[in-house]
């Protein structure tokens, strides 16, 4: 069987020596070049032709946004960030997962040896996944007019949510998904029984943007489980917030969980849902990874079942792996509604696939009709605590 071919771009010498030992280690893939800037990778990608590129975020000569952007309008291919674990580290990788990367490795500011050996297993899955994954073509804004500090994105969050910003919303359209603001359709009531439960992987952060940024301000909270490390769901929440007219946080533990608020589970810790008196309320957790996620879809799906039952809907977008979807089958057998992403506008048919294969959907669709079909199942609903 051919060998996934793999081009390291890393402007430090130490990161692209131990990156190359890392990849040659394993037997399904190697390490054809390694590249210092991004200049020079372009050229080895032009002569090598590499299955998978892993690249570094900030690099000479040129910068790795810039790159990443021209890469995946000439030439897409599958690229996984090296992303340094950072405030500003974290919304520059999640540009890059804007821009068409894959996936993402976060590599530690001290201890860079040890540190990236014991990651070791993280990063050769990664890189394998992303051989096996759908590229998307992407049209976004140019790199320079996101704002990537936080008090840009928390700026851009409070006037988005003012009673003012649904005047300029139909001509921002093209920027969220092609649905303006002012037009997004109603629910009717707000429901504080219902709540939407979502779970994804690999490919999932921008999924899961494509389906909250089309959720009027008045439907169910919302309960998101993405696989992502700690350091990052905060920047992620951030963007989020500046672009959906529900609120979007990571979740605190024991906080009252509410409609028309978005809530993300932190990395490194499960979240969950636990009922207290007329009220739901969000569990953070630590504890062992489950299903080797941490935190894991299958907790937050597992309590959905357990505590929301019949007024549960559930989402299973793109990820590698089956995290959740034996979870998913408990919620429908307790009453849920539940959808799964398709095939076709899946980065990685992973989770929805083993969904599927557990007869956890009710529903299964392509990504651009999950929020509708959500809208219309909630406003078809009849109203607060009625079956869904």
């Amino acid at each position: 069987m051919a060998k996934t071919r793999v081009v390291v771009v890393d402007d430090s010498a130490l990161v692209r020596s131990l990156l190359t030992e890392i990849i040659n280690r394993q037997p399904d893939m190697e390490c054809v070049g390694a590249a210092a800037d991004p200049l020079v990778a372009r050229e080895m990608i032009r002569n090598l032709n590499p299955d998978v590129i892993t690249l570094d975020v900030e690099m000479p000569r040129m910068d790795g946004l810039d790159f990443l952007s021209r890469l995946m309008r000439l030439r897409p291919m599958p690229v996984v960030m090296v992303s340094t674990l950072t405030e500003r580290g974290a919304e520059v990788t999640l540009r890059a997962l804007e821009l068409g990367a894959l996936d993402f490795v976060a590599k530690p500011k001290i201890g860079i040896t040890d540190g990236l050996k014991q990651l070791a297993e993280d990063i050769t899955e990664k890189i394998r996944t992303a051989s096996k994954a759908r590229i998307r073509r992407v049209v976004v804004p140019p790199v320079a007019s996101v704002p990537l500090a936080t008090s840009a994105l928390g700026s851009a969050a409070a006037a988005m949510h003012s009673p003012a910003a649904s005047t300029s919303a139909a001509g921002q359209a093209s920027q969220f998904g092609g649905l303006g603001r002012a037009a997004l359709p109603t629910i009717g009531r707000l429901s504080t029984e219902k709540i939407i439960f979502i779970g994804a992987s690999t490919g999932g952060t921008e999924a899961t943007k494509d389906v909250l940024i089309h959720l009027p301000a008045d439907c169910p909270a919302v309960m998101i489980t993405q696989h992502m490390p700690p350091g990052f769901t905060k920047s992620y929440a951030a963007r989020l917030d500046s672009l959906c007219r529900i609120r979007v946080a990571e979740a605190r533990d024991g906080e009252r969980v509410l409609p028309g608020h978005a809530y993300i589970a932190p990395g490194g810790f499960h979240l969950s849902v636990e009922r207290s008196g007329a009220n739901y309320i969000a569990r953070v957790t630590d504890g062992e990874p489950v299903n080797r996620h941490k935190p894991s879809v299958e907790v937050l799906f597992n309590s959905a079942a357990r505590v929301v039952g019949p007024n549960a809907l559930g989402v299973m977008l793109t990820g590698m792996g089956a995290d959740g979807a034996k979870a998913m089958r408990v919620m429908r057998d307790a009453g849920s509604f539940n959808i799964a992403q398709d095939e076709a506008s899946c980065v990685v048919f992973g989770m929805p696939k083993e969904a599927i294969a557990h007869g956890a959907a009710h529903e299964v669709l392509s990504l651009n009709r999950i929020a509708p079909r959500l809208i219309e199942r909630l406003r078809s609903a009849g109203g607060i605590g009625n079956r869904v």
